[in-house]
């Protein structure tokens, strides 16, 4: 391993710790919560976002330093992998565009039980667990496989962190919402 690759390694895992670490503290202790922000304006937001990029930017760097250095199937990496990133993506900004930069980025505005979010109550989370499995299948890089654990298990957990403040914020309705529509799928 490069020193290049082992800083993109540390880097990665560290963002998704530090991630999950924060979940697990707001899904343990929602009065006292990282995750969803209990001000509106505050560095949480901000720092979220940083943490997760560097997930995604440590994946992508790492693959394309380590390319390939697991065995995978041509179809399975050439096939799978860009259609899951292709497909997450579109995913990804078609609900951030639908439920707004301010109520992706953990503050309070409307509640949107339309359009994806019929079908999941957290479609851009499982996009984004798609993108990073696509990448994993892509790069064939068993450092990258690492972070992308990493980073599915925080975007698996962030609903369990968010759902309390959301039924807090949209009492009745989003329980209604939650008995129609599944967390994930």
């Amino acid at each position: 391993m490069t020193i290049a690759q082992g800083i993109l390694v540390v880097v990665g895992l560290l963002s998704g710790l530090v991630l999950i670490g924060a979940l697990l503290w707001s899904i343990a202790r929602p009065s006292k919560r990282i995750w969803p922000p209990n001000r509106e304006h505050s560095v949480i937001p901000n720092t979220a976002w940083g943490l997760t990029l560097a997930v995604f930017g440590a994946v992508i760097g790492l693959g394309i330093l380590d390319w390939k250095s697991a065995s995978m199937t041509n179809a399975l990496r050439w096939a799978v992998g860009p259609f899951l990133i292709a497909t997450g993506n579109l995913i990804v900004w078609w609900g951030a565009f639908s439920i707004g930069l301010k109520a992706t980025s953990g503050a309070k505005d409307e509640l949107i039980t339309s359009g994806l979010y019929r079908f999941s109550r957290h479609p851009q989370y499982l996009a984004d667990m798609a993108i990073l499995i696509g990448f994993g299948l892509l790069f064939a890089s068993p450092w990258v496989w690492a972070i992308v654990i990493v980073g599915v298990a925080a975007l698996a957990l962030a609903p369990l962190a968010e759902e309390p403040w959301l039924n807090e914020q949209y009492g009745s309705k989003y329980r209604d919402y939650c008995a129609e529509t599944r967390r994930y799928l």
